[in-house]
């Protein structure tokens, strides 16, 4: 069945779910024709911007800052309810949602391009369509979804891509990527990119569906999003081994997927311009319709992966923000900061810098350098203070009191390439528990591990603190309320090795130290991992644990980046207080990678922002709002000088760091944020703060 007709598309009504026949697939990649990677059936949903929309789920700018929409049976929310509510979460994960921070002032559904409060509530009218990508045989099931604004003009076509961030399901960039392509008129092309916040109850056997509903995983079978890869014995072995426990679909889909990230992403597009072409009958080709891939951290690495392997057109421009890519490491690339020597240790691998993060954080996060530390109430101090002492008994630190072994933690950290920017958000990142659930999360993904191999003792699920059944309501709405990264929606990290039986990652007791020292067995088993050595004596791992080092740093290779973006106009804007993915690690070797790779022909821009870190919406947490400012406002600059690029050939400003002023004052009660404090991106900016490369060098100046 084809989708141009008009009138079946107003039969299905204001937010109805009409649900549309594959149609067959066919041998090439025409716009016009279907393409071969989607599967069964296409969602499709029309909202009227009233009742309910594309951007804000219905709750406009001021619902998005209330509190979370609810159900009518929280035991059985219904696909409207749940996607509501995963647009209102999405969207405050990932921007600083106080209006002191600048929602509703510099940014927001309300805030127009031009950054002025013109657009009301900011709902926005129009198409929704939803598909799996997959061979068939719902293996690896990646969801696809086209927004199309009521505002598109395919006279003026242009699409953007919005890759969920972090693993979070296919509404996770809506609040970046997504909000400034809807705002510009132009269909929005999301993908999960194959993890999804798929969440499979391995005693319940239940699975989501691709609009969020539970179903029995039997029943839905290739429809689900996420099923473990287990035997029906299988599964019941597991489960009478280590009962109420969970399956990750980004940690245990055992399709390492982040090596197709840029694969989805252009997958997404060539969707888009399906779905356009069905709607409009002005055709949207490729030659007429302006393409930037975009997106924050996970999915900006998406972004810029599809750019990398896009020989086919697709992408004309790259727009992105703090992107989670992990460049090859070329040894006689160097980055030189201000008057510093220049750091030869960059381009780790995120496996490597995640697991050496999750090893010393805790540790750090004592140092008295870092005691003024706005996160510090995030952090279990008793606990923190025995990682240091298990630390120093193994060798991996040397100092004789707690304060210098917590120094000489901090110091590791910054000798291995954190800037000193970051060091307060280290105990934040830890206390939440995203250093560890990422950690652990990739070391699954990079070996492809079964979840029925619980790897270092690692287990998900709901803990009280020992493993329970997960509360019933917290399930029924896991696919609005998780990240994909547990500990999210109620699942949680287990120690199966605890003393005394499975028990709460953070309060368990580890065999070799008797301590409750944050389960440091588990983080010297993950950093073993990649180092293919045991991280305390530098002995060559054997056996088992060799195959799956073996099995990791394959799955690592398979994702690094080359750098070559094949001459595309290209943005990154990445904070210099990044904590999470520090800019040594991934933009500042890729802006190099990239010169290497593509000399004058390199259109690359790199914009490197001070006072600016990974998680916007920490900001609003006292102490972080007097210091940070939100790096948002710059992903929207990068996006309007890209497509003022491809639209109007207006030159992209050169290599720069720019230089913002926090907002200072009383924690808590930081003032009202101005454009003062986020100067715009300079076009001609002062020769003191170009960033360049030259001899092999990226100069980047204090």
């Amino acid at each position: 069945m084809k989708l141009r007709s008009l009138s079946f598309l107003v039969l299905c009504g204001l937010g109805a779910i009409c649900i549309l026949p594959g149609v067959p697939a066919f041998a090439n990649d025409d716009p016009g024709r279907q393409p071969r990677f989607i599967v069964g059936e296409i969602i499709h949903n029309f909202y009227d911007g009233d009742t309910d929309d594309l951007l804000t789920g219905g709750l406009g700018k001021t619902g998005l800052q209330s509190a979370a929409p609810g159900f009518v049976d929280p035991l059985h929310p219904t696909a409207v309810e749940l996607r509501r509510r995963a647009i209102y979460n999405n969207y405050r994960a990932l921007v600083d949602m106080t209006p002191t921070g600048g929602y509703g002032v510099l940014y927001g559904p309300n805030i127009d391009l031009g950054g002025h409060d013109t657009l009301g509530n900011g709902k926005i009218a129009g198409d929704e369509y939803l598909a799996y990508a997959d061979k068939g045989d719902g293996h690896k099931n990646v969801t696809m979804m086209v927004q199309i604004p009521a505002s598109f003009d395919p006279n003026n076509a242009c699409i953007v891509t919005a890759t969920s961030s972090g693993s979070r399901g296919v509404y996770g960039a809506i609040g970046t990527a997504g909000e400034w392509g809807l705002k510009r008129g132009c269909a929005v092309a999301y993908t999960d990119k194959g993890t999804g916040n798929g969440a499979h109850d391995l005693q319940a056997n239940t699975v989501n569906l691709i609009d969020g509903v539970r179903q029995d995983a039997v029943s839905a079978g290739t429809l689900s999003n996420f099923t473990a890869d287990l035997t029906p014995a299988g599964l019941a072995a597991f489960n009478a081994l280590t009962p109420n426990r969970f399956a990750f679909k980004h940690a245990h889909s055992r399709q390492n997927p982040e090596k197709d990230w840029g694969k989805d992403t252009l997958q997404a597009v060539k969707f888009a311009f399906f779905v356009l072409n069905e709607k409009f009958a002005t055709p949207v080709r490729r030659s007429n319709t302006i393409v930037i891939a975009s997106s924050a951290s996970n999915g900006a690495g998406a972004a810029i992966a599809a750019a990398e392997l896009d020989e086919e057109g697709l992408i004309d421009g790259v727009a992105v923000s703090e992107p989670q890519i992990q460049p090859k490491f070329v040894k006689k690339l160097a980055i030189q900061r201000g008057s510093n020597p220049p750091f030869t240790g960059h381009s780790k691998p995120l496996l490597d810098f995640f697991t050496l993060a999750n090893l010393f954080q805790p540790c750090a996060s004592l140092s008295a350098g870092v005691s003024a530390s706005p996160g510090f109430f995030f952090l279990n101090v008793p606990r923190a203070t025995n990682r240091c002492t298990s630390l120093e008994a193994v060798g991996l630190l040397t100092g004789a009191t707690m304060p210098a072994q917590a120094d000489e933690a901090l110091a590791i950290l910054r000798e291995s390439g954190w800037e000193p920017e970051s060091d307060l958000l280290h105990a934040s990142h830890y206390g939440t528990s995203a250093t560890p659930g990422v950690a652990l999360t990739y070391a699954n993904a990079y070996g492809r591990f079964s979840v029925a191999e619980n790897l270092c003792g690692f287990s998900f699920g709901a803990t009280n603190p020992a493993p329970t059944a997960i509360v019933a309501s917290s399930l029924a709405r896991i696919f609005s309320d998780g990240n994909g990264v547990p500990p999210t929606g109620g699942g949680n990290i287990i120690n199966n090795n605890s003393v005394g039986g499975p028990w709460l990652d953070g309060l368990s007791v580890s065999p070799s130290t008797g301590l409750a020292d944050l389960n440091v067995d588990g983080a010297l088993c993950l950093r073993g991992l990649f180092m293919g050595v045991d991280p305390a004596t530098d002995v060559k791992l054997s056996g088992k644990a060799k195959k799956n080092s073996e099995e990791a740093r394959e799955g690592v290779e398979a994702v690094l980046r080359d750098g070559d973006l094949h001459g595309k106009p290209a943005i990154i804007v990445h904070g210099r207080s990044d904590a999470l993915i520090p800019v040594n690690f991934s933009s500042r070797p890729y802006f190099g990678l990239n010169q290497l790779a593509e000399g004058h022909r390199s259109r690359l821009r790199y914009y490197e922002v001070t006072n600016a870190q990974h998680f916007d919406a920490f900001i609003g947490i006292p102490g972080y709002d007097t210091r940070f400012v939100p790096l948002h406002v710059y992903l929207i600059q990068g996006l309007n000088l890209m497509f003022d690029y491809l639209k109007n050939g207006t030159p992209l400003p050169p290599s720069q760091v720019v230089h913002t002023v926090p907002r200072g004052g009383t924690p808590g009660l930081a003032p009202q944020i101005v454009p003062f404090n986020v100067p715009p991106i300079q076009a001609t900016p002062p020769f003191g703060n170009l960033i360049t490369f030259s001899h092999f060098t990226v100069h980047v100046p204090d």
